[in-house]
């Protein structure tokens, strides 16, 4: 009732109170629960929005069409370069891997789909959190192994890193994004810095952002469907 309310726009909690007709004590505890947990927000003037968190989840809905999406578009990604291909997803304060094609022979940074990997290290995370706002910005941040200076190059020159999430390995990132123009996810390859280069975005940004954006304007032009 609360949601439904705020649906025509913000509202004070005696609006909410007029509106609900709920008691002033509960529908108090409500707003502060869903505040708390982002489903609402408070704007300038201390009255009640709805929150980030419900974008959030209206945009897991084009995330499962990119994964239906990925699975050819990675195996092309993973031929092109050589080098194995992931789709990776934020989840709270991990990344997951929801989609992945393999390099099948040789030295490879295997990394099966339903891995859950930190959002402190690798390019994914600097791709998945580049974007974020202030707040989470610095939260991401903190005990991270890529600096602010690294994070603020991400939409320039896409992510990149050499060593952070495990010693050896190098990886290069680019953003999926949903029709609101919000991340939804992160195309990666990733494989040995011997291969990859000590510049691997620089040999692999181009293919690895053609990938991500093949993936962004399928779910653009279909966003209400499951894109198989």
């Amino acid at each position: 009732m609360i949601m439904d309310a705020l649906e025509a726009g913000p509202a004070t909690l005696a609006q909410l109170v007029e509106v609900t007709g709920l008691a002033r004590p509960t529908v108090h505890r409500l707003a502060s629960a869903l505040v708390h947990h982002r489903f609402l927000s408070r704007d300038v003037r201390g009255r009640y929005v709805i929150g980030s968190r419900m974008a959030e989840l209206a945009q897991a809905v084009y995330s499962d069409q990119v994964v239906s999406a990925a699975g050819p578009i990675l195996l092309k990604l993973r031929d092109a370069t050589g080098e194995s291909s992931q789709l990776f997803r934020r989840q709270g304060d991990s990344r997951i891997c929801v989609a992945s094609a393999e390099r099948p022979i040789g030295l490879r940074d295997s990394i099966p789909v339903g891995t859950q990997l930190s959002m402190k290290a690798g390019s994914a995370a600097q791709v998945l959190l580049a974007w974020e706002d202030h707040d989470r910005l610095v939260e991401g941040l903190r005990d991270a192994r890529f600096t602010p200076t690294v994070l603020a190059g991400v939409p320039a020159r896409l992510g990149e890193s050499l060593g952070e999430r495990e010693p050896g390995v190098a990886s290069v990132s680019a953003p999926v994004r949903g029709p609101s123009g919000r991340v939804l996810a992160a195309v990666s390859i990733s494989g040995p810095i011997e291969r990859l280069s000590r510049q691997p975005g620089r040999r692999f940004a181009h293919v690895v952002s053609a990938a991500a954006q093949q993936l962004t304007e399928l779910v653009r032009k279909n966003p209400e469907s499951d894109l198989r």
